[in-house]
């Protein structure tokens, strides 16, 4: 049994300010203002020393724009990425080049990405699409043409699955022990945050146990856990406790790209019968057993059915990442228990952004663009880019009710400084916006005219849409799409609303971090 986990008022102090120091080494904020001050000790050099040749450097540095300017208007990046490099190579050009040269490079991860891409390669075949798809075009062509598009992308539509909303972290919680409890076979666990304390320590306990009953026990955690949430080389330490574990992508300061591409998903299965994703990490804020930002709201779902073995093959492909092929066969042969009373379709999906395929980013869009009464929306960061900002606006512009729940209060300064400048255009197209008042929201969920909805990892900024490994699941009246909405106006009791007067009393530090940092918001 494990010990619980406590520590002291200064031990968590001490311990706060080393995971902001480490996240700011290996954050892509650490490598822009590194990049950045090399930049101005260079010019400074050449000022200070090399007078005589501020025009050759002048020259040199207007010439290396204008040739990095052509190549990125010629490129196939984002038009918002697009802006901000241009602002870059015109303002600091040697800096640019460095930055532009590093991030492109795919320095620590071209290895990553071919096995990768061999991998969902290979294993698309493993899945068949059934009549469900068929039955979905006819009962909504809308609908129906979104799961064409999935299936395009090696994600099948299930139907009579059985999908339970957890309107929160310890309800989830709590459904989750239940569910290990009863693992005969197989546990597979993916999450991007892994954090000794009084959740974990119970879920290792049970997994611990099970392993010991002879249940294949496998964990994946994001390389980033290990710069301050448990030690370097957690992995051998649960690899001794009789568990299967694996970090993905264990990160160095300034030594990788790897910091572009994490693996943001949460995904547990059970045996094959049951599935969990949402926004629900492994760690104490999200159960509300420790208070960082206030009230923690968060939302997960559990499905059972033919859905579930989508999840395993995607646990399965990034578990394959880095050696042999798993068990593919094996696992996605398990019969599954038809689940009572399952109704309506689900599509699960993971979004890779080593591809060009933008399926979190398109899945969102469609259905504000197919939408007649309302979307709402749960999303912690709203850093996004003019494609998206315009699908929000014309859907209120048509007359939709677009209504959006961000946090009242920020887990990041600079991502919160950079959704409110995002405030004024959708306020004005008509969008509602509403802060969660008890505290933070880290629910990322879309919910549509009381038949479509989707839950899972995927946040409306630029590192869940294009930078990091996601996953979520497509519902479409299924019978939880009315829990969703109900928690959806529960919370929006608890709210504020914004509104353009509101917006004049922001601190003015906060409106000049947003306007200054936007053009750099794709980097941040």
């Amino acid at each position: 049994m494990n010990q619980p986990y406590t520590v002291s008022r200064t031990e968590k102090l001490k311990k706060k300010g080393r995971k902001g120091l480490f996240r700011l080494l290996f954050s892509r904020t650490g490598l822009v203002a590194v990049v950045l001050l090399l930049n101005i000790a260079l010019l400074t050099a050449v000022v200070l020393r090399f007078r005589e040749y501020i025009l050759q450097y002048v020259g040199i540095a207007t010439a290396l724009s204008v040739v990095l300017m052509m190549v990125l208007i010629s490129s196939r990046a984002n038009a918002s990425v697009k802006v901000t490099w241009l602002v870059i190579f015109t303002v600091l050009p040697v800096f640019g080049l460095v930055l532009y040269i590093y991030t492109q490079s795919d320095l620590g991860h071209r290895a990553l990405r071919d096995r990768i891409h061999e991998l969902i390669k290979k294993t698309r075949g493993k899945l068949s699409q059934t009549d469900a798809q068929g039955k979905l075009q006819l009962a909504d062509a809308g609908a129906g043409g979104l799961s064409r598009y999935l299936w395009r992308c090696g994600h099948p539509t299930y139907e009579n699955c059985d999908v339970t909303y957890f309107p929160s972290g310890e309800e989830k919680f709590a459904a989750m022990l239940q569910e290990l409890e009863k693992a005969r076979s197989f546990i597979f666990m993916e999450y991007f945050i892994l954090e000794k304390g009084e959740m974990w320590d119970t879920v290792l306990d049970i997994l611990e146990r099970k392993a010991r009953e002879g249940v294949d026990v496998r964990v994946m955690y994001d390389g980033t856990c290990e710069v301050a949430l448990v030690p370097r080389g957690y992995a051998r330490e649960l690899e001794k406790r009789g568990l299967k574990a694996k970090a993905f992508a264990p990160l160095m300061p300034f030594l990788s790209t790897h910091y572009n591409y994490r693996d943001h998903r949460k995904i547990l299965v059970i045996d094959g019968q049951v599935a969990f994703t949402g926004g629900i990490n492994l760690a104490d804020e999200y159960i509300n057993r420790v208070d960082r930002f206030g009230h923690w709201k968060d939302t997960a779902i559990m499905v059972r059915g033919e859905a579930v073995k989508s999840f395993t093959r995607m646990f399965l492909q990034m578990w394959s990442m880095e050696g042999k092929t798993a068990e593919f066969d094996r696992f996605l042969s398990v019969p599954v228990d038809p689940p009572r009373g399952g109704r309506g379709y689900v599509i699960p999906y993971g979004d890779c952004p080593l591809d060009d395929d933008m399926i979190g980013e398109r899945v969102y869009m469609d259905i504000l663009n197919r939408a007649q009464k309302y979307v709402h929306i749960f999303t912690p960061y709203l850093i996004i880019d003019g494609e998206m900002e315009a699908a929000l606006k014309f859907a209120a512009e048509r007359g939709v009710d677009v209504t959006l729940i961000l946090p009242g209060t920020p887990d990041k300064k600079v991502p919160y400084a950079l959704a409110k400048t995002h405030y004024p255009s959708l306020l004005d197209s008509g969008v509602k916006i509403y802060e969660y008042v008890p505290g933070f929201v880290h629910a990322k969920s879309f919910v549509c005219d009381d038949i479509e909805g989707v839950v899972g990892t995927i946040n409306l900024d630029y590192r869940s849409l294009y930078h990091h490994f996601e996953c979520a699941a497509y519902l479409y009246d299924v019978k939880c799409i009315g829990d969703m909405e109900a928690d959806f106006q529960a919370t929006l009791k608890k709210c504020r609303r914004v509104t353009r007067q509101t917006l004049k009393k922001e601190k003015w530090t906060r409106r000049f971090t947003g306007f200054v940092l936007k053009a750099l918001a794709p980097l941040l």
